[in-house]
């Protein structure tokens, strides 16, 4: 494993514009919708940050890019390792190809079968574990030792970090076109990467923006976090439709960073993620993804109450397989 990748400084608002340069033209701007009927129901003006419509179908293609990017050429022949339940593995097998290095995933044996497969489609080999019983991050850099790769966290890394927060900086500079600033964003939040780099970039333009991490009840890490000011750890690593968003703890880089700029949290449960997805669906036509739908879940079952302001929601990801997208969003049984 490289010694460059090991890097623990918290990054900034500064190293957020720097991936914004180097994903330019490469990167989806994702398009800021709004809903005639979302804003009836909270009475609110409402924008939705659809990362469901960039490259692999979630935001994870952005960090990935802009950490693979960064390897000295001298490092690129190893390739690259990464572990991730599905979006991340397939940012990291998309920004892999591109840049012509190999890429391995671990992955639990439970991913949804779209992330497993796709992951495979974009070149990558993967590694499945047992989720229960068996360290993933641990998998991933004995691997990474054996062979030299360069070791691709899924958010607890500075410039994975910066590459997620060009959401953030995109949010502001497109309500700012419009003539508006966010006054609240809500941002999924699994290890803390997407909320800190959101962070950082909407902090640094709208000082008085208040954010929110929003994760499923019974995983909800964050907020037990932000109330006792360390790193506190779910009891359970499954039993969510949000198969994104189960790592057990906050990130040692995340979390400095989250609780110095957001420090709020909501949570949602599985029956309102679904209801989200189903609301997605049929008024703005977007599938989205149980992780990806949440931070839209705790806004529709009024967890904050947003009267009257401007309300960015990442939309963080839409890769969910069919069958249990059709179950969710007809009413079906969350699990």
């Amino acid at each position: 494993m490289n010694e460059q990748q090991r890097s623990t400084a918290l990054p900034t608002a500064a190293d957020v514009d720097a991936a914004a340069r180097r994903l330019a033209g490469i990167a989806v701007r994702t398009p800021l919708l709004s809903s005639r009927e979302l804003d009836l129901i909270t009475g609110a003006r409402v924008y939705l940050k659809a990362e469901t419509l960039q490259h692999t179908g979630s935001f994870k293609f952005r960090g990935a890019y802009n950490r693979i990017a960064a390897i000295p050429e001298r490092d690129r022949a190893a390739g690259v390792v990464a572990y991730s339940s599905g979006n991340h593995a397939q940012g990291v097998a998309a920004a892999a190809t591109l840049l012509g290095m190999t890429a391995t995933i671990v992955m639990p044996s439970d991913a949804p079968e779209a992330k497993r497969a796709r992951t495979r489609g974009l070149g990558a080999a993967v590694i499945p574990y047992l989720r229960d019983r068996e360290d993933r991050v641990a998998l991933a850099e004995a691997l990474a030792d054996r062979t030299g790769a360069t070791l691709v966290p899924p958010f607890d890394d500075p410039l994975v970090i910066a590459g997620q927060g060009t959401v953030g900086s995109e949010i502001v500079e497109d309500l700012a076109a419009a003539g508006l600033k966010p006054e609240v964003v809500l941002v999924p939040a699994s290890g803390g990467g997407l909320a800190a780099g959101v962070a950082l970039a909407v902090k640094a333009r709208v000082a008085d923006a208040n954010l929110y991490t929003v994760e499923p009840e019974g995983f909800d890490d964050f907020v037990r976090s932000y109330a006792t000011g360390r790193r506190e750890t779910n009891p359970r690593t499954s039993g969510t439709i949000c198969d994104a968003l189960m790592v057990p703890t906050p990130g040692e880089i995340t979390f400095p960073i989250d609780q110095r700029l957001v420090g709020k949290g909501l949570t949602a449960s599985d029956a309102e993620v679904a209801a989200a997805m189903a609301f997605a669906f049929s008024d703005l036509k977007l599938v989205v993804e149980p992780s990806g739908a949440i931070a839209l879940a705790a806004l529709l079952a009024r967890k904050l109450d947003v009267t009257g302001k401007v309300v960015a929601v990442v939309l963080s990801g839409g890769n969910v397989d069919a069958d249990v997208f059709a179950r969710l969003i007809a009413g079906g049984p969350p699990l």
